[in-house]
């Protein structure tokens, strides 16, 4: 796993640098570290790439600069490798005469050998971030092929998650992977083609939802012209990932051409027959939670109360990059109606727990005000099992369910029952449960990740050696020492050690001082 992003492309639009900035900006959930615009005119490309908010980082007088009838952008969220600028996408190239730009969604699972054969080959990457295997695969393969041949020979070589955007010269191409895990939508305005990885884009742009890619559908328009070709004319069945459905996705987006609302209200409904409460209210807590939470009280015939309120302007905890961020925000992003808890018998239903950090704080918070009684009934499985494919829990370790049984984590939390969906209860609130991927509940993996497993085995070994040296890393000068003896590749391997670490917390707190004052760093 490797980062979570949002794509947004428009083509032949006057505006469409500013239409793409507010693609974007409906799709900000997806990645909060950074984001890009790349635009292309008769004078060549122009960007504008930066650390930071969308709506913080461009101006007018970028726009201005943004000139161009095409424009492609990306919204990012790291979850390795080093976070600052050079990582930002879209990424841009020039290879024999053509100007390429690509912007991906996804993680691939063979990057270390991909990247190790390259730069056998002569490549130089100016970035670790997975996208730039694409860039330099698909340079290597124009050189001999079409480009519809260039693009298959590229993702022939590649194992792993993609929706890729792709801007070669002035032909724009979009596509999924054979298994489709991410996704990807197609739409109209005034005709012409717009594309995102969620449609809650175009219904700001009052652009017109015209389908989802099919997995393994390449797109292209080339100015007036349009078609689309499959990367092979075989295709495995669709692995669609259905943790969108649960958490990531805007509720007011279409995504795997499911309505994601109905989707969440679907599985509270599903989670009310499994696993009833004999509670005064359900209690959502926002955002995500609302959903389920409405299906669950409906079939329960329970009533709803919004007794926890919101802080809007607090980010997403779960795609906060810092366990010390996360603990922050699960503080001060909710607020209780204080009235509505003292003496009650409360039924907690939200969508997910990976840490359990969250869920912690807040149980320990209507404890304080007097709750009589605390259960919680989430509307997805326990997720037990690291995600290869792009979604930020791909640390075993740092999974309650998967280091603890059903009562453990009862007696964590400190409630009086919990209950999960069951898989079965969670297929059957969506369309075609077949196309769906659930290897984090269930280990079923679509595409198996050996190598993964290998490279995390062999890291956990060269931690246990470097214990004691680790174990004294306790100020910044020292860690600025560490980074200087070990170099970049010591990156998994400092992850791996600090997850582990009695004093996690004090050593993630040391990662972001330096991010921040040097601009790389594990």
């Amino acid at each position: 796993m490797r980062h979570y992003c949002g794509l947004m492309a428009v083509y032949d639009h006057e505006d469409a640098a500013k239409l793409t900035y507010f693609g974007l900006y409906a799709q900000q959930h997806r990645g909060q570290e950074s984001a890009g615009i790349v635009t292309v005119d008769a004078n060549g490309l122009h960007e504008h790439r930066k650390m930071g908010l969308v709506h913080d980082i461009f101006s007018e007088s970028d726009f201005a600069k943004l000139t161009g009838t095409i424009a492609v952008g990306h919204v990012r969220y790291s979850t390795t490798g080093i976070s600052y600028t050079p990582n930002v996408p879209p990424f841009i190239a020039q290879y024999h005469g053509h100007t390429i730009v690509i912007a991906h969604n996804g993680n691939l699972v063979n990057t270390q050998e991909l990247r190790l054969e390259l730069e056998k080959k002569g490549a130089i990457f100016t970035s670790d971030n997975d996208t730039e295997i694409f860039l330099h695969l698909l340079a290597r393969a124009l050189a001999d092929h079409s480009l519809s041949d260039a693009i298959r020979a590229m993702c022939a070589q590649v194992k792993g998650a993609y929706s890729l955007v792709l801007l070669v010269d002035k032909t724009l191409i979009a596509l999924r992977d054979p298994y489709g895990i991410r996704p990807l939508a197609l739409g109209r305005l005034h005709g012409k083609p717009v594309f995102a990885s969620e449609t809650c884009a175009f219904d700001l742009l009052e652009a017109e939802y015209e389908r989802t890619l099919e997995p393994g559908e390449m797109y292209i328009v080339d100015g007036e012209k349009e078609s689309h070709e499959f990367l092979t004319d075989t295709l495995p069945q669709p692995r669609q990932c259905i943790f969108e459905l649960i958490y990531f996705a805007r509720p007011d987006s279409y995504v795997f051409n499911e309505q994601v609302y109905v989707c969440r209200k679907n599985m509270g409904w599903q989670l009310a027959h499994e696993s009833p409460a004999d509670v005064d209210f359900v209690l959502p807590f926002p955002d995500s939670g609302v959903y389920p939470a409405v299906g669950f009280a409906q079939c329960a015939e329970l009533p709803y109360e919004h007794a926890m309120i919101r802080n809007h302007y607090v980010g997403r905890s779960f795609i906060q990059p810092s366990q010390t961020m996360r603990n922050f925000s699960a503080r001060v992003k909710i607020n209780p109606v204080k009235p509505m808890i003292h003496g009650k018998k409360i039924c907690i239903v939200d969508d997910s727990i990976v840490r359990g950090t969250t869920m912690l704080t807040r149980v320990q918070k209507l404890r304080e005000l007097g709750a009589k009684e605390v259960h919680i009934r989430i509307s997805c499985p326990p997720i037990r099992h690291p995600c290869h494919y792009g979604i930020d829990f791909a640390d075993r370790e740092e999974l309650i369910a998967a280091n603890h049984t059903l009562d453990e984590i009862t007696r964590i939390l400190n409630v009086d029952s919990l209950r999960y969906l069951s898989v079965e209860g969670l297929l059957r609130s969506v369309m075609h449960s077949e196309y769906y991927c659930t290897a984090c509940f269930t280990g079923d993996y679509p595409i198996p990740c050996n190598n993964c497993i290998r490279w995390l085995e062999a890291s956990r070994y060269e931690c246990s050696k470097n214990q004691r040296f680790f174990r004294s890393l306790c100020t910044r000068k020292q860690y600025l020492h560490l980074y200087r003896r070990t170099g970049p590749r010591s990156v998994l391997l400092l992850r791996l050690y600090w997850t582990a670490h009695p004093n996690y917390g004090a050593h993630r707190t040391l990662q972001t001082v330096y991010r921040r004052r040097y601009g790389c760093g594990p």
